[in-house]
């Protein structure tokens, strides 16, 4: 493997990714987050100010949990994927970004039920761990890439490394869109 391999996206977008756009924009922006890290609920408010303004833009978000660092993201993750299963991965990914400080179990079932979920199927989905295997697929593509912690954005498919800030962010987007 080149060290260029490790500034690319090797495990192309599909089906099972969640996405916000479409696959076929001229910008393709993907993130490998975690819900409790500080960076990456400011990077989440940076990429929501960016769909703002980039019409052309396909966002996809993917799991890199860090619970070594972050002991509620990797519960956090699955109560997404439980509200996803019930079509509502979008709004409780919103959820969890503002309320990071809050991710303990309670606050979890408090989000799925404002969102009007079914609680007894999402505590039977988060119990059972039946998202686990479909969180370590993105974990496992995050570090076929090259990824090691989260933040992580890829932009059509190359690793962005220059500053985590709006204007050089949506730079790089305005540059890639060419």
């Amino acid at each position: 493997m080149s060290l260029d391999d490790y500034n690319r996206l090797l495990v192309p977008i599909s089906e099972q990714d969640h996405i916000q756009g479409l696959v076929s924009s001229s910008v393709v922006l993907v993130e490998y987050g975690d819900y409790q890290s500080l960076t990456c609920g400011e990077t989440h408010q940076l990429i929501k100010a960016i769909q703002q303004q980039v019409n052309d833009l396909c966002f996809v978000f993917r799991h890199f949990p860090q619970p070594q660092i972050h002991p509620y993201a990797q519960r956090a993750a699955e109560a997404s994927e439980a509200a996803a299963a019930q079509g509502q991965f979008w709004q409780m990914h919103d959820i969890l970004f503002t309320h990071q400080q809050e991710l303990g179990n309670d606050y979890l079932v408090e989000y799925a039920n404002n969102l009007g979920l079914d609680i007894p199927q999402f505590l039977q989905d988060i119990s059972s761990q039946i998202h686990i295997a479909r969180i370590n697929q993105d974990i496992e593509s995050g570090l076929h890439s090259g990824v090691t912690a989260a933040p992580a954005l890829f932009i059509n498919g190359i690793r962005y490394s220059d500053s985590w800030n709006i204007e050089q962010l949506m730079a790089a987007i305005v540059t890639a869109s060419y």
